[in-house]
């Protein structure tokens, strides 16, 4: 509560102090967090951030650009010692934002937190402000800004990999280069237009102009035909774990989680409700719900449970389907139509776990040479959930699953990661399409559709149309990115 009331102290006294327009546009963040720390870090940007260390500090000029200073924190207006901290200067355009930024390492308790934040004298940042004020400066596109978003959320190192190669302009770059080709298609086509009856220029250009789209359309199809890896990657890879009642679908889901996540009982129809835990698995990030077991229901709440469960399976990425190892066929052909009765006809990639693998007797080589075999069964594994054997080999076939799902987010082209992404590359393949029809009937409708496909990639990366995403995209960020 202190240091909310210190924030909104600073912002007022910002006003009544500084009344000059370059340190009214300087605002500052408390990185670190709030609470107790041992460093806090408190950054500022702005035309008044200079003026802002000189007060504290009251030297008459920063410490030498990017070196750390030892500098004691003072309240400008009644000279009072608050603390003792490094202080770092990064002059405009070289930093972050492009502004003349500072960053002030102080201790982290709220009461020197407090008196430096009051002292201060400037705004409050908006969350993702320092990002947005880079992105109009010039520093990173739009699809650099998503990538340090998502660096900031990853949470595994597959996420963290993708992020990374984003936030350092790979993907951005590629729609540069692609926005470059279309210029120069364009170019071509209008000097055609204006200048064929002249004989100014050569009859080629109009054919090299069709290969050069026809090319790009090419690329951004395959582009678009990834599989949605990237997006799987940034949000998690949906697997549901499905099968009848009382197979062990939610041991599994504890087993899985380690931890009780989900209420394990010997009565069938126990699960109502669809349970989803977040997991890191091999580096990918996983989203696995457990629902109810699939059977004709006469209880109305069951039967609303297995509605959900048949609707998560229609969603799912991936399916983890239970069978009770003691009680499904030991050849390949059983046990492929006991699953094809559990799952829909179109169902996604699947793992076939053979559970209670601790109660079979004569059965158990028979099941294991099936599980071995494999085709035309999916990655099928013998498990038990009470004694935790099989569980490797489990957490394995989901690892092998997710990232031929998610792919290597370092090897190939960067994947698209954003919804909005292939909003864009789908609209600009569509006018590539729509050249390609135009190109016969009138030249400069075909022209018009090159533009066209240019302004969607150019909103893809912020250098069109921006304003309109502007606040979707930074609204997530923290306060002080």
């Amino acid at each position: 509560m202190a240091l909310r009331r210190a924030l909104g102290a600073a912002g007022r006294r910002g006003a009544q102090r500084l009344c000059s327009a370059a340190a009214s546009d300087t605002i500052f963040a408390l990185s670190s967090g709030h609470g107790r720390c041992g460093v806090a870090v408190i950054r500022t940007s702005g035309p008044g951030s200079r003026g802002a260390l000189q007060s504290l500090t009251g030297r008459p000029e920063p410490p030498p650009p990017r070196v750390l200073a030892l500098r004691r924190i003072r309240d400008p207006d009644t000279a009072e010692p608050l603390d003792r901290g490094l202080v770092v200067w990064f002059p405009g355009p070289q930093s972050f934002t492009g502004e003349d930024c500072a960053e002030l390492h102080v201790h982290g308790g709220p009461a020197v937190l407090s008196g430096v934040l009051r002292a201060l004298g400037l705004r409050p940042a908006e969350p993702g402000e320092f990002t947005r004020r880079a992105f109009r400066r010039g520093k990173l596109d739009l699809t650099a800004a998503e990538g340090l978003g998502d660096l900031i959320r990853a949470e595994t190192e597959a996420q963290r990999r993708q992020a990374l190669r984003q936030m350092e302009g790979e993907l951005g770059r590629l729609y540069e280069r692609w926005s470059e080709t279309l210029t120069q298609a364009l170019a071509h086509l209008e000097a055609y237009i204006d200048f064929s009856e002249d004989d100014n220029v050569e009859e080629e250009v109009l054919a090299r102009v069709d290969a050069t789209v026809r090319a790009l359309a090419q690329q951004i199809g395959a582009h678009l035909r990834d599989g949605r890896r990237g997006e799987l990657l940034r949000g998690g890879v949906h697997a549901v774990i499905a099968g009848p009642p009382n197979v062990g679908k939610s041991s599994l889901l504890n087993l899985l989680c380690r931890r009780p996540a989900a209420i394990v009982s010997p009565v069938a129809g126990t699960t109502r409700d669809v349970v989803e835990v977040a997991l890191n698995v091999g580096g990918y990030p996983l989203v696995l719900s457990d629902t109810a077991g699939l059977r004709e229901a006469t209880d109305p709440i069951e039967q609303e449970g297995v509605s959900r469960a048949r609707e998560r399976l229609k969603q799912a990425d991936l399916v983890l389907a239970v069978l009770d190892a003691a009680a499904v066929p030991t050849e390949p052909s059983g046990l492929g139509a006991a699953l094809g009765s559990l799952l829909p006809p179109t169902s996604p990639p699947c793992i076939l776990v053979l559970n209670k693998a601790d109660l079979l007797r004569g059965d158990g080589a028979a099941l294991r040479d099936a599980c071995a075999r494999g085709d035309p069964l999916p990655p099928t594994t013998l498990l038990s959930c009470k004694t935790g054997e099989g569980l490797d080999r489990l957490l394995e076939l989901l690892a092998r699953q997710l990232a031929r799902l998610c792919g290597d987010p370092l090897a190939g082209s960067p994947s698209l990661t954003q919804s909005r992404h292939s909003l864009h590359l789908g609209d600009c393949a569509a006018a590539l399409a729509r050249y390609d029809r135009e190109r016969r009937r009138d030249l400069g409708l075909a022209a018009e559709r090159l533009r066209l496909a240019r302004r969607h990639l150019g909103r893809i990366t912020g250098h069109v149309g921006a304003e309109e995403v502007l606040d979707i995209i930074f609204r997530d960020f923290c306060v002080g990115k």
